[in-house]
């Protein structure tokens, strides 16, 4: 029971240079930038919302998950705990592994009982590449883990521009274009990320907010490009029917 409490009792994290201490409110930048996550779920759920035809319930999963991201991150950057920082963690990665669940049902029409099998194939990717980074060069080398999904948004957009079986527009290429450029914003946003410590003598607030920001841009493009996946109107190709 000891050793259960020890691995799961909260343990102060100081892992930005904006914090200089334990409590709330000592990242105060970091905190407030996941308003912007708050604001692309938002306009996703408008654009949701003002679909001419009935949406599935699958493409109001990642505009939710994107909300659900801003309040772990919040959560994290106030209390800066062991806990808080595994919550905030988990919600990306649940965020990651649902956007390509759904995107690859909807981009390539592929049937949900193997679309799912995106996600356990992108755990053990990750999974090989971080371990095999870890051991040339530690935590900096793989990029903070983030390295695989850096490498799939634009694998992803390239993917998106062979045709959908029948696809419902002229313009379904749009969906490659959206995931390419997501796939450009995150390596600045990631970029910004790693610069955080190196930088923090000559920046004192550090650039991790920005990383905030930028990644929020990348979560509502990756939402986008679902939502430009989807029909505006019935295929004439028999498309797997939602539940």
């Amino acid at each position: 029971m000891s050793y259960l409490w020890c691995t799961i009792r909260p343990v102060y994290v100081d892992g930005y240079c904006e914090r200089t201490g334990p409590g709330l409110w000592n990242e105060p930048l970091n905190a407030l930038s996941n308003a912007a996550f708050l604001v692309a779920a938002a306009v996703l759920f408008v654009m949701l919302a003002r679909r001419p035809s009935p949406v599935p319930a699958s493409l109001w999963l990642p505009p939710s998950l994107i909300a659900v991201v801003g309040v772990c991150s919040w959560t994290f950057h106030m209390a800066a705990t062991s806990p808080t920082a595994a919550l905030d963690s988990l919600s990306i990665l649940v965020f990651i592994l649902v956007a390509m669940v759904v995107l690859v049902h909807w981009s390539w029409r592929v049937r949900w009982s193997r679309a799912w099998l995106a996600a356990p194939a992108f755990i053990l990717a990750t999974a090989a590449i971080n371990v095999a980074l870890f051991a040339l060069g530690g935590e900096e080398a793989s990029l903070g883990g983030y390295l695989p999904a850096l490498l799939a948004l634009p694998a992803f957009g390239l993917a998106a521009l062979r045709p959908p079986p029948a696809p419902a527009n002229p313009g379904w290429r749009t969906p490659a274009r959206t995931l390419l450029l997501a796939g450009g914003v995150f390596a600045v946003s990631l970029t910004l990320r790693t610069l955080d410590s190196p930088l923090c003598n000559s920046v004192p607030i550090g650039t991790h907010f920005l990383w905030h920001c930028l990644n929020a841009v990348v979560l509502f493009l990756v939402g986008l490009a679902i939502l430009q996946s989807h029909p505006t109107r019935a295929e004439p190709s028999p498309a797997p029917q939602e539940a």
